[in-house]
């Protein structure tokens, strides 16, 4: 019996229709045991009542194709569809160049015919399909020249006589990932139903249900079991909507727990100290401002100024674009602290970085007299011993720097309030390295600082609700008045003289230019454009009158601190750079961002890259360049174009310069594992909750799961335990570092 068993679980090689070789087949695609097979969810289903007959799609398709291209606000992303019908005819057409071209027709019950083309593979195609036999079809269906649907190298999987009159008679068949090893071991979409209806009657009655009765009562929720049966099987559209909103709810429900505790864990493991006196220097300092600060800006400050003042210490994300006045409310929160009797601490990711915030903070903080020291590393050592007393005895009230912060030489002295910019760049445990030098600042063992993380980088609200449930989040979703939105026009390869002009006219002006390539140097394997290529051409070539610089990331560090600061002090034109200048210094004058080949770039990168113009009073300009053959796409009136994801996100970038609904495009586009880097950001690999469709359900959740951890801290009573057990087994190694397991 012991050889029947995996990781405690039934082996799959056990169940009927499996055997040795079909479960070495299983095994090399993830599937070991039968758990896995449980797991192993459709990726999608053949529903009558759910799918349109081809007569629907061509209408629908016709109707679309003459549509306005922005009759609305919103980007339309293009999905697959399925259609089913039985062969009707296949044919061989020869094209020019010696090649051929294979159509596959089908017509469907409605009587309408699709075609399916095949260019590449053709003889096994030919001889894999034959007439009158049932397909279900999967693809980006298009309208041929004379209206006809057609799907190129489309999903195919034959349906037998028994699943089409399933199909026909409304049941519902569900569709499951095929890998190369399944084909070669001859398990089929049917064989693999077989196979996993045999595992959920082996594994279901066995299944407990790990949501509270509460919870299960609240939502009528259907049982987990239940559930999972007609995930894989469903007995109604309505059964799978009840069944898939039961998984989604319990997989974010105990990921929003494991927040809550952390969020609660750090509250009640340690305590701030209250800061309670007024800063006449923080009125002192807003008074004097050129500027009103936004209705944005004063509310997100009352926020954070509301937590200072609690014995709970402050764990808040502050997000808002480049340019919407971060800075200046991290100041008068840091003035807040100072006044308080406290040092604050400012850490940036690079050097150039934490220097352009030290003479911000120098600029804003000295004529108030507080003390703004440096530090980051390869300093002389009597500078930096020197800096080293200072923090430690109280008289460096504010030190800006990068990773240096966290050493063990740094001593503070009442460290109280931590900000951290372009949080993204750091790891959780150099936030925790902070952290505890700041702890080690009391006299008291159980003081904690409070912490600001500041992010440039737009989070739409669900993913930010995932990814930062431990943290309270603030957004500054408002431009300072006066400024400028940033002009952006797609511009094509053979437009770029005119460009070239207006770039001279600009500099001429007075005016700065970023001209940004996406590669180093050139690669044979890749047609993209070059930085250090097209720096020589536009020096040469171009501009041979202006002074350009040459930024990329092959440089040593201090190289590139030196271009980017003599660019800064205007000692350059122009920049030709890669994507290193994505987080980079403020440059006011910088009014021109010029893209090349700007196809190849996501559309954060290229948000971030349009947020390097804009910072000062003068009309800025980001140019998206593109091959021409982009031209007839963007022009066209066609909503077939939307199907290219590269012309989503240029028309996105010219439409709107809102950093949240460019990010919420994004995600569409790329999903969230693509977006933020599943391991990078400490997000688990989710089976059933889609992150970018789903918020009311991670709303709920995260409500529910908030709530239980403020009346049970521990889940130690009886109505929350098995949901502590179940965290245990889902989180385990989570679960150790915040200390309840």
């Amino acid at each position: 019996m012991q050889q029947q068993r995996d990781n405690g679980l039934e082996a799959i090689q056990y169940l009927k229709g499996v055997g040795p070789a079909r479960a070495e087949a299983l095994a090399r695609s993830g599937i070991r045991n039968v758990e896995d097979l449980v797991y192993y969810l459709p990726r999608g289903y053949i529903d009558r009542t759910a799918m349109e007959s081809i007569r629907q799609l061509r209408q629908r398709l016709s109707a679309s194709h003459h549509s306005p291209l922005f009759e609305n606000s919103e980007v339309a992303l293009y999905t697959e569809v399925t259609v089913v019908g039985r062969v009707v005819q296949k044919e061989l057409r020869s094209l020019r160049n010696n090649r051929s071209l294979l159509v596959v027709t089908i017509r469907d019950d409605s009587g309408d015919m699709a075609e399916m083309l095949f260019w590449n593979g053709i003889e096994y195609y030919r001889k894999r399909f034959h007439v009158g036999e049932w397909l279900a079809i999967s693809g980006r269906p298009e309208l041929g020249r004379y209206g006809q649907v057609q799907f190129h190298h489309p999903e195919v999987e034959t349906l037998d006589e028994e699943d089409a009159q399933t199909y026909r008679q409304g049941g519902i068949l569900p569709k499951y990932p095929m890998t190369q090893a399944m084909h070669r071991a001859r398990i089929t979409s049917k064989v693999m139903r077989k196979i996993i209806r045999s595992a959920l009657e082996r594994y279901l009655p066995e299944l407990r249900d790990p949501l509270p009765k509460s919870l299960l009562e609240k939502y009528r929720f259907l049982d987990r079991a239940t559930a999972l049966q007609e995930v894989h099987f469903p007995t109604s559209p309505q059964r799978l909507q009840q069944a898939r909103y039961r998984l989604k709810f319990e997989e974010i429900f105990f990921f929003e727990l494991l927040l809550a505790l952390r969020h609660r864990g750090l509250k009640l493991r340690s305590r701030a100290l209250p800061m309670l006196q007024k800063s006449p220097r923080a009125r002192q300092l807003l008074d004097s401002l050129p500027f009103e600060l936004t209705g944005a800006q004063k509310r997100v400050l009352r926020e954070i100024i509301a937590d200072l003042q609690r014995s709970e210490p402050m764990n808040r994300l502050l997000q808002g674009a480049v340019g919407s006045g971060k800075t200046i409310v991290a100041a008068l929160a840091i003035v807040y602290a100072v006044d308080n009797g406290f040092q604050a601490a400012i850490m940036a990711p690079t050097e150039i970085l934490a220097e352009q915030h030290f003479h911000t903070f120098q600029q804003y903080l000295e004529p108030l007299d507080i003390t703004v020291v440096q530090l980051v590393g390869g300093q002389k050592q009597k500078l930096r011993r020197e800096l080293l007393e200072q923090i430690a005895s109280g008289e460096a009230n504010v030190i800006v720097g990068t990773h240096a912060l966290f050493q063990q030489t740094v001593e503070y002295h009442r460290l109280g309030l931590i900000v951290i910019d372009e949080q993204h760049r750091f790891g959780v445990m150099q936030r925790a390295a902070l952290r505890e030098r700041a702890m080690q600042s009391y006299q008291q063992a159980d003081v904690a600082p409070h912490i600001l993380v500041m992010s440039a980088t737009p989070i739409p609200r669900t993913l930010a609700m995932t990814l930062y449930g431990d943290l309270d989040v603030s957004i500054i979703d408002e431009m300072p008045k006066g400024r400028k939105p940033v002009m952006t026009k797609v511009v094509f390869e053979s437009d770029l003289p005119e460009l070239y002009q207006f770039v001279r006219e600009q500099v001429q002006q007075g005016y700065q230019a970023y001209f940004v390539y996406p590669l180093v140097e050139q690669s044979e394997k890749l047609q993209l454009k070059s930085a250090v290529e097209h720096y020589e051409y536009l020096q040469q070539k171009i501009f041979p009158d202006l002074r350009i610089g040459l930024l990329h990331g092959q440089m040593f560090w201090y190289e590139k601190e030196d271009v980017m600061r003599a660019f800064k002090n205007r000692e350059y034109d122009i920049l030709v750079a890669t994507t290193v200048i994505e987080v980079g210094i403020d440059v006011p004058q910088a009014t021109i961002m010029v893209i090349e080949n700007a196809e190849r770039f996501g559309l954060a990168q290229l948000h971030q890259l349009r947020g390097r113009v804009g910072r000062g009073a003068a009309q800025s300009y980001c140019f998206l360049v593109t091959k021409d053959h982009f031209r007839y796409h963007l022009s066209a009136k066609d909503t077939a174009a939307e199907r290219s994801a590269t012309i989503v996100r240029l028309r996105t970038m010219e439409r709107t310069t809102n950093g949240f609904e460019i990010a919420e495009v994004d995600l569409q586009l790329r999903g969230p594992g693509d977006l933020l880097g599943t391991r990078q950001s400490g997000l688990p690999e989710f089976r059933f909750i889609d992150l970018v469709r789903d918020g009311n359900i991670i709303s709920e959740a995260r409500r529910e799961a908030f709530a239980i951890v403020e009346r049970d801290p521990q889940l130690r009573t009886p109505p929350y335990r098995q949901l502590r057990e179940e965290l245990l087994s889902r989180f385990q190694e989570e679960m150790m570092l915040l200390d309840v397991a």
